[in-house]
């Protein structure tokens, strides 16, 4: 049998798939309701609803391990519970036409798996928004939790495929029409954006989302390799612009690409958010056990 066969999804090899079901979103508020066993509760109280299991991890608190379990198995296992409110995880993919240029949405929903799986296993509401076309409006995912979810998330990612004009902000502006709920939004995209950002950002804020910024950049839009005289042509709405002399601005794109980086971290830390920018050319095993995992992120 082939190894792709082999594979849960075509997405994520089965090593990174079982290292990351073994790890966990880190918000840095806490104040919205989760899971008992999994996180402390904003309100306090109790709740006797079994939701389901996951692999022990250290530092988690023995006192839900399922020792009956543990003497069958040899194996830790904790319980989970839920309490009255869940904490969701949204995640907004832009799949507009420039993501799909240098493999930028491949690697964004690769993340977008990645960090949705920790939501699942850690029972909290996944949800995921697919923005391509504005006049379609976001394609959802509809909240899940918990391990049996795995396959139906799975396979709505797999389904996606970029193409259209959705700017983010308004992409973002679009999908909070839909959502009700705290805990944390991941925006996966490349920011490319004429602009309405920080509005976009207080409205995730309003919401009590915590945001996970994440810009995905081909590698020629973070270092392009250019001479002589160019047009360039806009992939989402054909506008064009003829330059002579590229090489000349080049230092002048460059100061702007890491100014816009700048504004973009600015805007997300007054909301005690989080921003990363990476290159497509990274790996997702690179991404996930080394960038977020190093900065906090995940754990």
């Amino acid at each position: 049998m082939s190894i792709a066969a082999t594979q849960f999804t075509p997405l994520l090899g089965n090593d990174v798939l079982a290292r990351v079901e073994r790890m966990r979103l880190n918000p840095l508020n806490r104040q919205t309701n989760r899971m008992r066993g999994e996180h402390l509760s904003g309100k306090g109280g109790t709740s006797i609803e079994f939701r389901d299991y996951r692999d022990y991890v250290a530092g988690d608190d023995i006192r839900y391990v399922d020792w009956n379990i543990f003497a069958r198995l040899n194996e830790p296992y904790l319980k989970l519970y839920a309490h009255e409110e869940e904490m969701q995880v949204v995640i907004l993919l832009d799949a507009s036409s420039s993501m799909e240029f240098e493999d930028k949405f491949t690697l964004a929903r690769q993340i977008g798996a990645c960090l949705g799986v920790m939501g699942l296993m850690s029972v909290e509401k996944v949800s995921v928004y697919s923005c391509g076309a504005r006049q379609r409006g976001p394609i959802k995912l509809s909240p899940c939790s918990g391990r049996a979810s795995l396959k139906k998330f799975f396979r709505y990612l797999e389904e996606l495929e970029p193409g259209g004009e959705f700017p983010i902000e308004q992409a973002i502006e679009s999908v909070l029409q839909h959502h009700r709920g705290r805990g944390i939004a991941v925006v996966l995209s490349d920011f490319l954006t004429l602009g309405g950002i920080p509005r976009a950002f207080n409205l995730l804020h309003g919401a009590g989302l915590e945001l996970y910024a994440i810009q995905v950049l081909g590698p020629s839009e973070i270092d392009p390799d250019m001479t002589g005289d160019l047009r360039f042509v806009d992939c989402e709405n054909n506008m064009t612009l003829d330059v002579s002399s590229v090489g000349e601005l080049l230092g002048i794109y460059h100061e702007h690409r890491l100014g816009l980086e700048n504004h973009l971290a600015i805007e997300a830390r007054k909301r005690n958010g989080r921003f990363v920018s990476l290159s497509s050319e990274m790996s997702v095993k690179e991404v996930m056990f080394d960038t977020l995992l190093r900065r906090g992120w995940v754990r």
